[in-house]
């Protein structure tokens, strides 16, 4: 991830984080809550990550149906405050 690049601080944990949702079959909102207590759910089957003790954010959605997650952005979390939903 490029991303990762950028915040090298955070590269081992997006990683981990990316091989866990590989490996995952989240039925439903609950599935997630179970694994990730922290994530923020919004409308649309969008769901906020929590990343390193909540110094990074990953908005993401997500198809259950289809067990596709979509990373939309990335951000720290000063950046995460001043994004729009």
């Amino acid at each position: 991830m490029d991303f990762g690049l950028q915040h090298a601080d955070v590269a081992g944990q997006l990683s981990a984080w990316c091989s866990e949702v590989e490996d995952s079959h989240w039925k439903g909102p609950f599935d997630i809550k179970s694994r990730f207590p922290s994530a923020s759910f919004l409308a649309d089957n969008r769901v906020v990550f929590n990343v390193k003790g909540n110094k990074y954010r990953i908005d993401s959605k997500i198809s259950y149906e289809n067990q596709l997650v979509l990373v939309k952005r990335i951000g720290t979390h000063a950046e995460y405050s001043k994004w729009a939903f």
